[in-house]
């Protein structure tokens, strides 16, 4: 299966260009099973290949992330937190299930908006952390501001990465993974120790 998927995700990306980086991260937030751990390394990887630019590559995948989490921001908003786990608990509902609704909403309440930015950096949750987001009609500044921070460190990461290992840029989940869970780790505590401090002060 994943075989299958990188090819495909392959033949996207070198049809469309950084663009196609760019659409595949967008899907990415409504389709979790289009993984950016293997979309972004692929453009990290064509970029050191002289195909693409990676500057453009980092651009299209950090707007395109911004374009699919807005969707999810402007859904929650529309249908509110009542719809949307009624509608998640319906199989063919393929944004979330009730579980990942109840496990949003639980990180949005224990970390404030804060969550928006770090949940930017873990897998599966950066494709459903919007909702909550839009459910509590979070201000749209600031929503826009800690999605995209927490979007372009993501994406330069992995596209870093793949630039770097080049044609072994399938192996970047393997290097970054455990980086980036440490990583999550340190901003998680940290976010909890602001948060302890301000109930406190």
């Amino acid at each position: 299966m994943v075989i299958r998927l990188s090819d495909w995700i392959s033949s996207v990306i070198d049809a469309l260009g950084p663009a196609g980086v760019g659409v595949l991260v967008a899907l990415e937030n409504i389709i979790p099973p289009i993984p950016s751990e293997l979309v972004l390394p692929l453009g990290g990887f064509r970029a050191r290949e002289g195909t693409m630019n990676v500057f453009l590559v980092w651009l299209c995948a950090t707007v395109g992330a911004y374009v699919g989490a807005l969707a999810l921001y402007w859904l929650g908003a529309w249908l509110g937190y009542d719809r949307v786990y009624c509608l998640a608990g319906h199989k063919r509902f393929i944004l979330a299930s009730q579980k990942d609704i109840e496990r949003g909403s639980a990180l949005f309440d224990r970390y404030g908006s804060w969550v928006i930015a770090l949940g930017r950096c873990v897998p599966v949750v950066r494709s459903i952390v919007s909702l909550p987001a839009g459910m509590r009609r979070m201000p749209m500044v600031r929503f826009s501001v800690l999605t995209l921070s927490g979007t372009a460190v993501w994406n330069a990461a992995f596209i870093g990465a793949g630039w770097a290992l080049a044609e072994r840029w399938k192996q970047v989940d393997h290097y970054m993974g455990p980086v980036s869970l440490v990583v999550v780790g340190f901003l998680l505590v940290g976010a909890g120790v602001l948060a302890w401090r301000r109930r406190h002060d």
